[in-house]
This record gives structure tokens, C-alpha cells and sequence, in this order.
């Protein structure tokens, strides 16, 4: 197999997850065996409690990206030599992606996996307001690490910085792939649709499983593969 000597592969984890989740120990184990080194990196900073979505961006873009060649520099003869990153990312991990591939032009790809669109509109009303309240006035809320196997407390901030991030504005036309689930209650299907809906580079593929789409890793690494042109 050949690949391009600059390009590169990261695996964004989901909200409260970790780089050892189902997922990505499958997609690191099916990259390894094209040679390929799928980057994972742990999204928890081991500071879960003070998680963003502004922070995991700085902290892949720091990692991975170099800063001269964002939307917003004038230094565009960089974008030459630069390294073509693909994103693949699972739910809030796959929001994460889709700003990542708004920000970086160095982004080629996205393989978007249940991705968290709309993510407060669906993840507060399971909360309840008066839940919601108590957060707000405590600073602090609760939540079960799927990861760490425990609660942790989350600073309201993750609610608050939010709005910063609406999603009308993730127009850059980058590639897409989203592969979510028709009996997702964690984010409704309806959410990629809508997402898919007026942007015509982005394809969506709903399959038969739930939000953490553990039934069909094989159908999702086989697109996988077709979309990122990957041969055995």
C-alpha cells in the first residue's frame, strides 16, 4: 500500500470516554495493520472536571497542527509542505472533528462517527431543569466516566462555552463522512441529517445499531477504508 509521505490519522474519543474505548482499540488495531500509526490522544487531559470543547481543540491543535497554516494566517505558501491530516472522530470526539476541519485547512478528511451535533439540545433535557440549575449554582455536576468507570465532577463552563460554537458555521467544504446509528437516543439520527441536509460534501451512511455503534465496527472500518482510499 502506498500512502502519501506527509499524510497523517487521528482518532478523537467521545465525550467521557478514553483512548482505550471499544472503538478506537478496534480502528487502532485495524490501522496497524496497514501500517498506519492512528494517532488517539486523551481528550481527558487527566482534568476531566474542566473539559471544553475549546480545549480539546487547542490541545489536538497544538499537537498536531502547526499554526501557520490556519484558516486565519496569510502565510499560505505553508499549506504546501504541510502534513494532510485525517479526523476521525466518535460523538463529541466527531463535533470536535468537524470545528477541527472549519479551523485547520491542513484537515483533508472527515470520518464523523455518531458525532455530537446539536449535543446541548439533546444532552440537557435528560438532565432536567432542576438538575440543570443546581449545576449552574454549584459549578459542578456529576457525570459518569465510561473511561474512568466513576463520577466525576464537570464544571458548568462546558455548558456555558457552547455557545461559541454554533454549528451553522462548520461551512468549509471539507470532505465528509458520517456513519450514525437509526436507534441513536444518545443523538438522534436526525441530527446528521439535518447537519448532511445543505451541505452536499458531506455523505451520511445510517446503519442498523445504537449511539456507540459496537454491532457494526466491521461495516463502519469497511467505509472507512472505501473513503480514505486505504488498501490492504
Amino acid at each position: 500500500m502506498s500512502l502519501p509521505a506527509n499524510s497523517s490519522y487521528i482518532y478523537l474519543h467521545g465525550f467521557a470516554s478514553s483512548p482505550n474505548s471499544a472503538k478506537a482499540n478496534y480502528l487502532r488495531d485495524r490501522f496497524e495493520g496497514l501500517g498506519i500509526d492512528l494517532k488517539t490522544p486523551d481528550l481527558n487531559q487527566n482534568d476531566f472536571s474542566n473539559l471544553t470543547l475549546t480545549r480539546q481543540l487547542e490541545q489536538i491543535e497544538t499537537e498536531f497542527f502547526q499554526p501557520q497554516i490556519s484558516l486565519t494566517s496569510p502565510n499560505k505558501e505553508a499549506q504546501k509542505e504541510a502534513v494532510e491530516v485525517t479526523v476521525i472522530g466518535s460523538s463529541f470526539g466527531g463535533l470536535t472533528a468537524a470545528w477541527l476541519a472549519q479551523r485547520q485547512l491542513a484537515v483533508k478528511r472527515i470520518v464523523l462517527l455518531a458525532p455530537a451535533f446539536q449535543f446541548l439540545s439533546h444532552w440537557l433535557p435528560l438532565l432536567g431543569q432542576q438538575q440543570l440549575e443546581k449545576w449552574h449554582s454549584e459549578g459542578y455536576l456529576p457525570v459518569y466516566h465510561h473511561g474512568e468507570q466513576r463520577y466525576l465532577p464537570l464544571n458548568y463552563r462546558f455548558v456555558a462555552e457552547m455557545a461559541q460554537y454554533p454549528e451553522e458555521k462548520l461551512m468549509r467544504s471539507v470532505p465528509a463522512l458520517i456513519l450514525h446509528g437509526k436507534h441513536d437516543t444518545i443523538i438522534p439520527i436526525q441530527a446528521s441529517r439535518n447537519f448532511a441536509a445543505n451541505r452536499p460534501w458531506v455523505k451520511l451512511i445510517e446503519l442498523e445499531d445504537d449511539h456507540s455503534l459496537g454491532n457494526v465496527l466491521a461495516t463502519i472500518w469497511e467505509a472507512i477504508q472505501k473513503f480514505c482510499q486505504l488498501k490492504n
